[in-house]
């Protein structure tokens, strides 16, 4: 992936957590097919990582299974969980958020051309 490429996905990335509304979260995958790359969640993991000082609500974005997996790159592992409870997300009992509950599908505003 070029340079370019991979900034231009990036941008198509940052537009979608920002729209994530409070109480609810998405996951890694269901950014990236909203990118219109489907196999590129690491990727948008990627794409997070660089914006971790943004004012992104980097938070609202988990797994697949709803687990916390970028909770480590918020200098304080419980700071992730502590902001999603503070927005009113539930968790179940093995620690992951509520999807059936709080999953925010985004839509498909973009093309592989972007």
């Amino acid at each position: 992936m070029s340079s370019y490429k991979k900034l231009d996905f990036f941008d198509r990335v940052f537009k979608i957590v920002a729209k994530i509304p409070k109480g609810k979260v998405t996951t890694y995958g269901k950014i990236a097919e909203a990118c219109g790359i489907r196999s590129a969640a690491r990727t948008v993991g990627w794409a997070l990582n660089s914006a971790k000082n943004s004012n992104l609500p980097c938070h609202r974005v988990v797994n697949r299974f709803g687990a916390l997996t970028g909770r480590v790159h918020f200098g304080d592992p419980a700071l992730m969980e502590s902001l999603l409870k503070s927005e009113g997300v539930e968790f179940l009992e093995d620690g992951c958020v509520n999807l059936q509950k709080h999953l925010w599908t985004p839509e498909k505003s973009f093309s592989n051309n972007g």
